[in-house]
């Protein structure tokens, strides 16, 4: 399988400060929500987009100091997919790529709204729980 990372693009980017009063002593839990979508370019079936998202959104139950939605598309020309292990493969290796844009676009958004920007943790591995034993199951044979 070969895979050829063409460019990325931001679908949306948004911010919204919540003005929450928070004590010193309480202790804040961002709980970022990721997603994905897999598309694939009408007419050309070797291009594929590959949407990332992250959603952080203030509740009553569960304030926080900001709402942030980024989503960022990167595009991917991918040959030799060979079944659907190689698609699964495919879709892990482009959210691995697309991430650390994602997590730099987030920590932009939120230095410029003059906040401490927030930095999304580092992933060395899958991102998705259905990702999880496709991975084991791929570096476990990259080590054979």
């Amino acid at each position: 399988m070969k895979i050829d990372f063409k460019g990325i693009t931001g679908e949306e980017l948004s911010f919204k400060l919540n003005r929450i009063k928070l004590n010193p002593e309480d202790k804040l839990d961002i709980k970022p929500q990721f997603s994905r979508q897999v598309r694939k370019v009408n007419g050309n079936e070797k291009i594929n987009v590959i949407a990332l998202s992250v959603k952080i959104e203030s509740t009553e139950k569960e304030p926080k100091p900001f709402d942030i939605q980024v989503t960022l598309a990167g595009v991917f020309e991918v040959d030799e997919i060979t079944g659907a292990n190689d698609e699964r493969r495919f879709v892990i290796e482009a959210t691995k790529t697309i991430y650390p844009y994602l997590r730099t676009a987030v920590a932009n958004l939120t230095a410029n709204a003059y906040i401490a920007p927030l930095n999304l943790p580092v992933i060395s591995g899958p991102l998705f729980p259905e990702d999880r034993d496709q991975y084991a199951f791929a570096v476990s044979n990259d080590l054979n």
